[in-house]
């Protein structure tokens, strides 16, 4: 039994370290101790740490600590690619290890052996692609055709230079600081691939995120299947309820299928929940930049536009409440009939009808903003030629 509790503690710490990790910040959360388990991971464990090498260390530690942190956070390099490969190469090695001498089973074929293999290639290959592929580098030779591809709205994005590449900086361009180039529809850095994600390789980003999830949802079904597979070829239903008796009902029979599932494949229940909780991750991780792309936004212009928004609407609240304070001196001027307390109450405040309404030129709708997902602008025929006559 000392297995079976590790496992149920191993997975409960999973589990609070990922919500606490991912939702930490939400407002429900807010005072908890998940609040407080967030800003450890994410600030306090990385700040305690430099403090302990400066205090045994001192300077020359620090100084080499701040050497690692540079190089692993502030420049490209391949880190976490390694990590990658270790984690998918890793699992898979286990996962046949321990899974595929019951393959071919009741439920699974022997198709399944060469499926996974192929699954596992397919998302290294993804990974790849978009590891090493042009994210839209802007230049002096294609600033233009940028220029004419993404329009300045003049409100997140306005007629500018970019300071460090000394060229025009097209709207929804950013530059870099990791990768030291302006890319052109930046989403974001993606230290996984060491590399940027934009107008040229959302498409591969995209296609990697839905592979993997699907790659780890057909793993965790996989052994989920090979597991009840083997409570069917061992019988373990009819045994327990033939030979010890017990009633044939779910509430009955699951504890006990649970404690030898536990008993008997404890390696294999590891690796379907890893693989569930990865899936999981990655399912809302797609959500997210499916949303982006549907709605033609990227990850940087979001956190552009709640710059903007935060900053206009207190612009709009501070013009609503200066009307307000000139209507409220002008009564004092006139006579006036006062306004019964029941009435009062249903009287809307100016700063509650202050809206800002997100103006996103870009939103084309939905099927016009995929398919620039899946052909970049840059990429379309009948935009080069176009612009090379003209230039």
């Amino acid at each position: 039994m000392e297995v079976e509790w590790l496992l149920v503690i191993h997975g409960l710490i999973t589990l609070l370290v990922l919500i606490s990790f991912l939702c930490g910040q939400w407002p429900i959360f807010q005072g908890t101790f998940i609040q407080k388990i967030h800003f450890f991971l994410t600030f306090g464990a990385c700040d305690y740490f430099r403090r302990f090498v400066g205090a045994v260390f001192g300077q020359k530690g620090s100084d080499a600590l701040f050497r690692v942190e540079y190089y692993c956070c502030d420049r490209p390099n391949p880190t976490l690619q390694v990590i990658y490969l270790g984690i998918i190469g890793g699992s898979y090695y286990f996962i046949v290890q321990s899974a595929f001498k019951y393959i071919p089973g009741y439920y699974l074929g022997e198709v399944h052996r060469y499926m996974s293999l192929l699954a596992v290639g397919g998302g290294i290959l993804l990974f790849l692609l978009t590891s090493f592929s042009d994210p839209g580098t802007v230049n002096a030779a294609n600033v233009s055709h940028y220029l004419s591809a993404y329009p300045y709205d003049n409100i997140i994005f306005s007629e500018k230079e970019c300071p460090t590449c000394k060229i025009p900086k097209p709207a929804r361009s950013k530059h870099c600081s990791i990768c030291d180039r302006c890319v052109a529809r930046f989403d974001h850095h993606c230290g996984w691939m060491n590399n940027c994600i934009g107008e040229r390789n959302t498409r591969y980003f995209m296609a990697f995120l839905l592979w993997h999830f699907l790659l780890c949802l057909y793993g965790a079904v996989a052994i989920a299947l090979v597991l009840a597979g083997r409570l069917k070829e061992l019988r373990v239903i009819d045994i327990l309820t033939v030979y010890y008796g017990f009633e044939k009902s779910f509430s009955t029979l699951a504890p006990h299928v649970v404690v030898w599932l536990l008993d008997s494949y404890n390696t294999q229940i590891l690796i379907m929940v890893f693989l569930a909780i990865v899936s999981m991750l990655l399912a809302g991780f797609l959500a997210y930049h499916t949303k982006l792309c549907v709605t033609n936004t990227t990850t940087n212009e979001t956190f552009k536009w709640q710059e903007y928004l935060n900053w206009k609407r207190k612009v709009n609240e501070a013009k609503a409440s200066a009307a307000a304070l000139k209507a409220s001196l002008g009564e004092l001027n006139h006579e006036k009939h006062p306004v019964s307390k029941w009435k009062a109450f249903f009287l809307r405040s100016r700063l509650e009808e202050v809206e800002v309404v997100k103006n996103n030129i870009y939103d084309k709708g939905m099927i016009q903003n995929i398919s620039e997902i899946i052909v970049p602008l840059s990429t379309r025929q009948s935009f080069l030629p176009r612009k090379s006559k003209s230039g």
